[in-house]
């Protein structure tokens, strides 16, 4: 095997080790509370992104170099470690594909809500302390991009009166697992959050209860602590809501 062949044969092989290692380190890192989410995600994306690509090349392309190594003794690891780099970037690409795909049809918004005229308004940072590092306004340029992009999203009406409307909805709130962070009954108002299960993001949902004519009305919104697209996760999480919340 020649020099060359051997050396695109060795980085394809060690750089695609390096780019399954940042990408584990980077979930385990959050996982074991050595990474901070956002940090451990950036890790992530870059061992599948860029460690994903530049380990499929590099591994097609030493299997190229080594096409012709036959199977005498001293030649076989150059091909071995070609395999093992291009099988190593496939996986990291499609692991990469599978996470970002399915919420690629998305708009690029964090912070959706059924009610875009009245959107609920969370705690202050006083009764929550997690919000005083974030702008928990509603962002106006939101409003026309998920009036298009969720048209489906709108008020919950219930026959119930406003107190078991509340009580109602902080029912189903709990039944999906929130972590209620805020409550006040009198307004007919609570807040809570939920933690994503690998990268460990947090969202906040704020819920507000309102009596209307023959009942009550229910409202929520959901946004994200970070980043500024969600992949559709506030607008599957008010749709599983809703869905626990007229099943009870």
């Amino acid at each position: 095997m020649s020099d060359e062949q051997s050396r695109t044969a060795s980085v394809a092989y060690w750089g695609s080790l390096a780019a399954a290692a940042a990408a584990l380190f980077g979930v385990l890192g959050i996982q074991l509370g050595l990474l901070q989410p956002l940090g451990g995600f950036y890790l992530f994306a870059l061992g599948t992104l860029v460690g994903g690509v530049f380990a499929l090349v590099m591994g097609l392309a030493a299997l190229w170099t080594t096409r012709s190594q036959g199977p005498e003794q001293g030649r076989r690891p150059g091909r071995k470690r070609a395999w093992v780099a291009t099988a190593t970037g496939l996986v990291l690409t499609a692991v990469l594909l599978q996470s970002a795909l399915p919420g690629s049809e998305y708009p690029p918004i964090n912070d959706i809500t059924t009610d875009l005229d009245d959107p609920p308004e969370f705690a202050s940072s006083r009764e929550v302390g997690a919000y005083a590092a974030f702008d928990m306004g509603y962002p106006a340029d939101f409003v026309a991009v998920v009036r298009e992009g969720y048209p489906d999203l709108a008020t919950l009406e219930l026959n119930l009166n406003p107190n078991s409307a509340y009580a109602e909805s902080l029912g189903a709130a709990r039944s999906l697992g929130w972590e209620i962070t805020y409550q006040d009954a009198s307004k007919g108002r609570f807040d809570a959050s939920q933690t994503s299960a690998i990268f460990r993001f947090v969202d906040d949902i704020a819920v507000r209860v309102r009596a209307r004519d023959s009942g009550s009305e229910v409202d929520i919104r959901s946004r994200s602590r970070v980043g500024r697209g969600d992949l559709g996760a506030n607008a599957a999480r008010i749709r599983r809501f809703a869905e626990a919340l007229m099943d009870r």
